[in-house]
């Protein structure tokens, strides 16, 4: 099993964060930062908490002003980096909201080795006009983790974080931030992009579609954000946005040979394969699968995965493919009756149920 994220957070990495604390301000006390940081809520603290956590001791033990505060992170942070060093930009979420300007300097400083993402969105919570002007300022930046700060920060649905709801509604200015970076060198900047209009696809779709519309076919840059930026939009089906992809061809092809196991046993995976089969080229064409998992209270929840989404230059392929029972933290598997579907452009052409038992039959 992975190590869980959490637990990067080792004695040493703690020790190592005191002791550099220590060397940008001598009367830190390192014994008593240490000891506070694994006491006994340390254990049952997920990530998230665990960053509040180291952040609120190092506040604790720096009796200093916020602004002195930060004097002494800001050399210390060079030494850490990467999602575990997030606890910076907490700090400056828990205890620099109301010192606007001192904030946005230091969340710009942190998110260079480390992004500022989850902490600059209390800042627009309180100060929206405010923030995401200095957002526009930061997505012009020569430096690419401000350009792309300036759009992770602002997804309305960031994952981990915290919601933006005026944004879910009306994702207007996030919109304006979008049409800056849209065209950005850096493909770090055009992924958090797509992954706003992700975002405001769940929504807004309609202006997603519209975006796509405004700038598919102009260049591999731009298409590769509309095509990622349609993702959740494509899985469900939506005609307009298949039509654009030229995903909405599929009265051609015939899917044969289907074989599945009827039974599977927990743990282990459900294989099944096809082939699909047309009289000419198969052309462009989006295929997927689904599987209706049987819930806890009988009904049924439909996850949808993908296999392939390209041209096929050729009259017949066949595909075959596992999907794994193995019980999660995320998932449980319920026994009982499941459905495997096969999908062609967003259209179920086949169905066929499957159980899933204790021991194979």
């Amino acid at each position: 099993m992975a190590e869980q994220l959490k637990n990067v957070y080792t004695e040493d990495y703690i020790k190592n964060l005191a002791f550099k604390i220590k060397e940008n301000y001598k009367e830190f006390d390192t014994n008593s930062f240490i000891n506070s940081i694994f006491d006994k809520s340390w254990e049952n603290l997920e990530l998230k908490a665990r960053m509040r956590h180291i952040a609120i001791s190092i506040h604790k033990y720096l009796p200093l002003s916020y602004e002195k505060q930060l004097e002494v992170l800001k050399p210390v942070s060079k030494d850490f980096s990467s999602f575990e060093a997030m606890f910076f930009q907490d700090f400056v979420e828990v205890y620099g909201l109301d010192n606007f300007e001192f904030s946005m300097k230091a969340l710009e400083f942190f998110t260079q080795d480390s992004s500022s993402e989850f902490a600059i969105r209390q800042f627009i919570l309180k100060y929206e006009d405010k923030t995401m002007n200095q957002m526009k300022f930061w997505s012009q930046s020569s430096n690419e983790h401000l350009r792309r700060l300036s759009s992770e920060g602002c997804r309305p649905r960031l994952p981990w974080a915290i919601a933006l709801p005026k944004f879910k509604k009306e994702p207007k200015k996030v919109l304006e931030i979008i049409e800056l970076l849209k065209n950005d060198k850096s493909l770090y900047v055009r992924k958090s992009v797509a992954n706003n209009l992700n975002d405001i696809s769940k929504d807004n779709p309609n202006l997603v579609i519209e975006f796509v519309k405004v700038n598919l076919g102009k260049t591999k840059e731009l298409d590769w954000i509309c095509k990622h930026a349609s993702r959740t939009l494509l899985k469900k089906g939506d005609k307009e946005i298949l039509k654009l992809f030229d995903f909405d061809k599929s009265a051609h092809v015939n899917i044969t040979n289907f074989c599945y196991d009827s039974f599977v046993k927990v743990d282990e995976c459900l294989t099944f394969s096809f082939e699909i089969n047309s009289n000419e080229n198969i052309g462009n064409i989006r295929i997927e699968y689904a599987i209706d998992y049987l819930k806890s209270n009988s009904s049924h929840n439909k996850k949808v995965f993908m296999i392939s989404q390209n041209e096929i230059k050729s009259s017949s392929k066949k595909f075959t493919k596992k999907q794994s029972f193995k019980n999660m933290t995320t998932r449980k598997h319920y026994l009982g009756k499941h459905f495997i579907a096969i999908l062609i452009n967003g259209e179920e052409i086949l169905k066929e149920e499957f159980y899933l038992n204790d021991t194979c039959n």
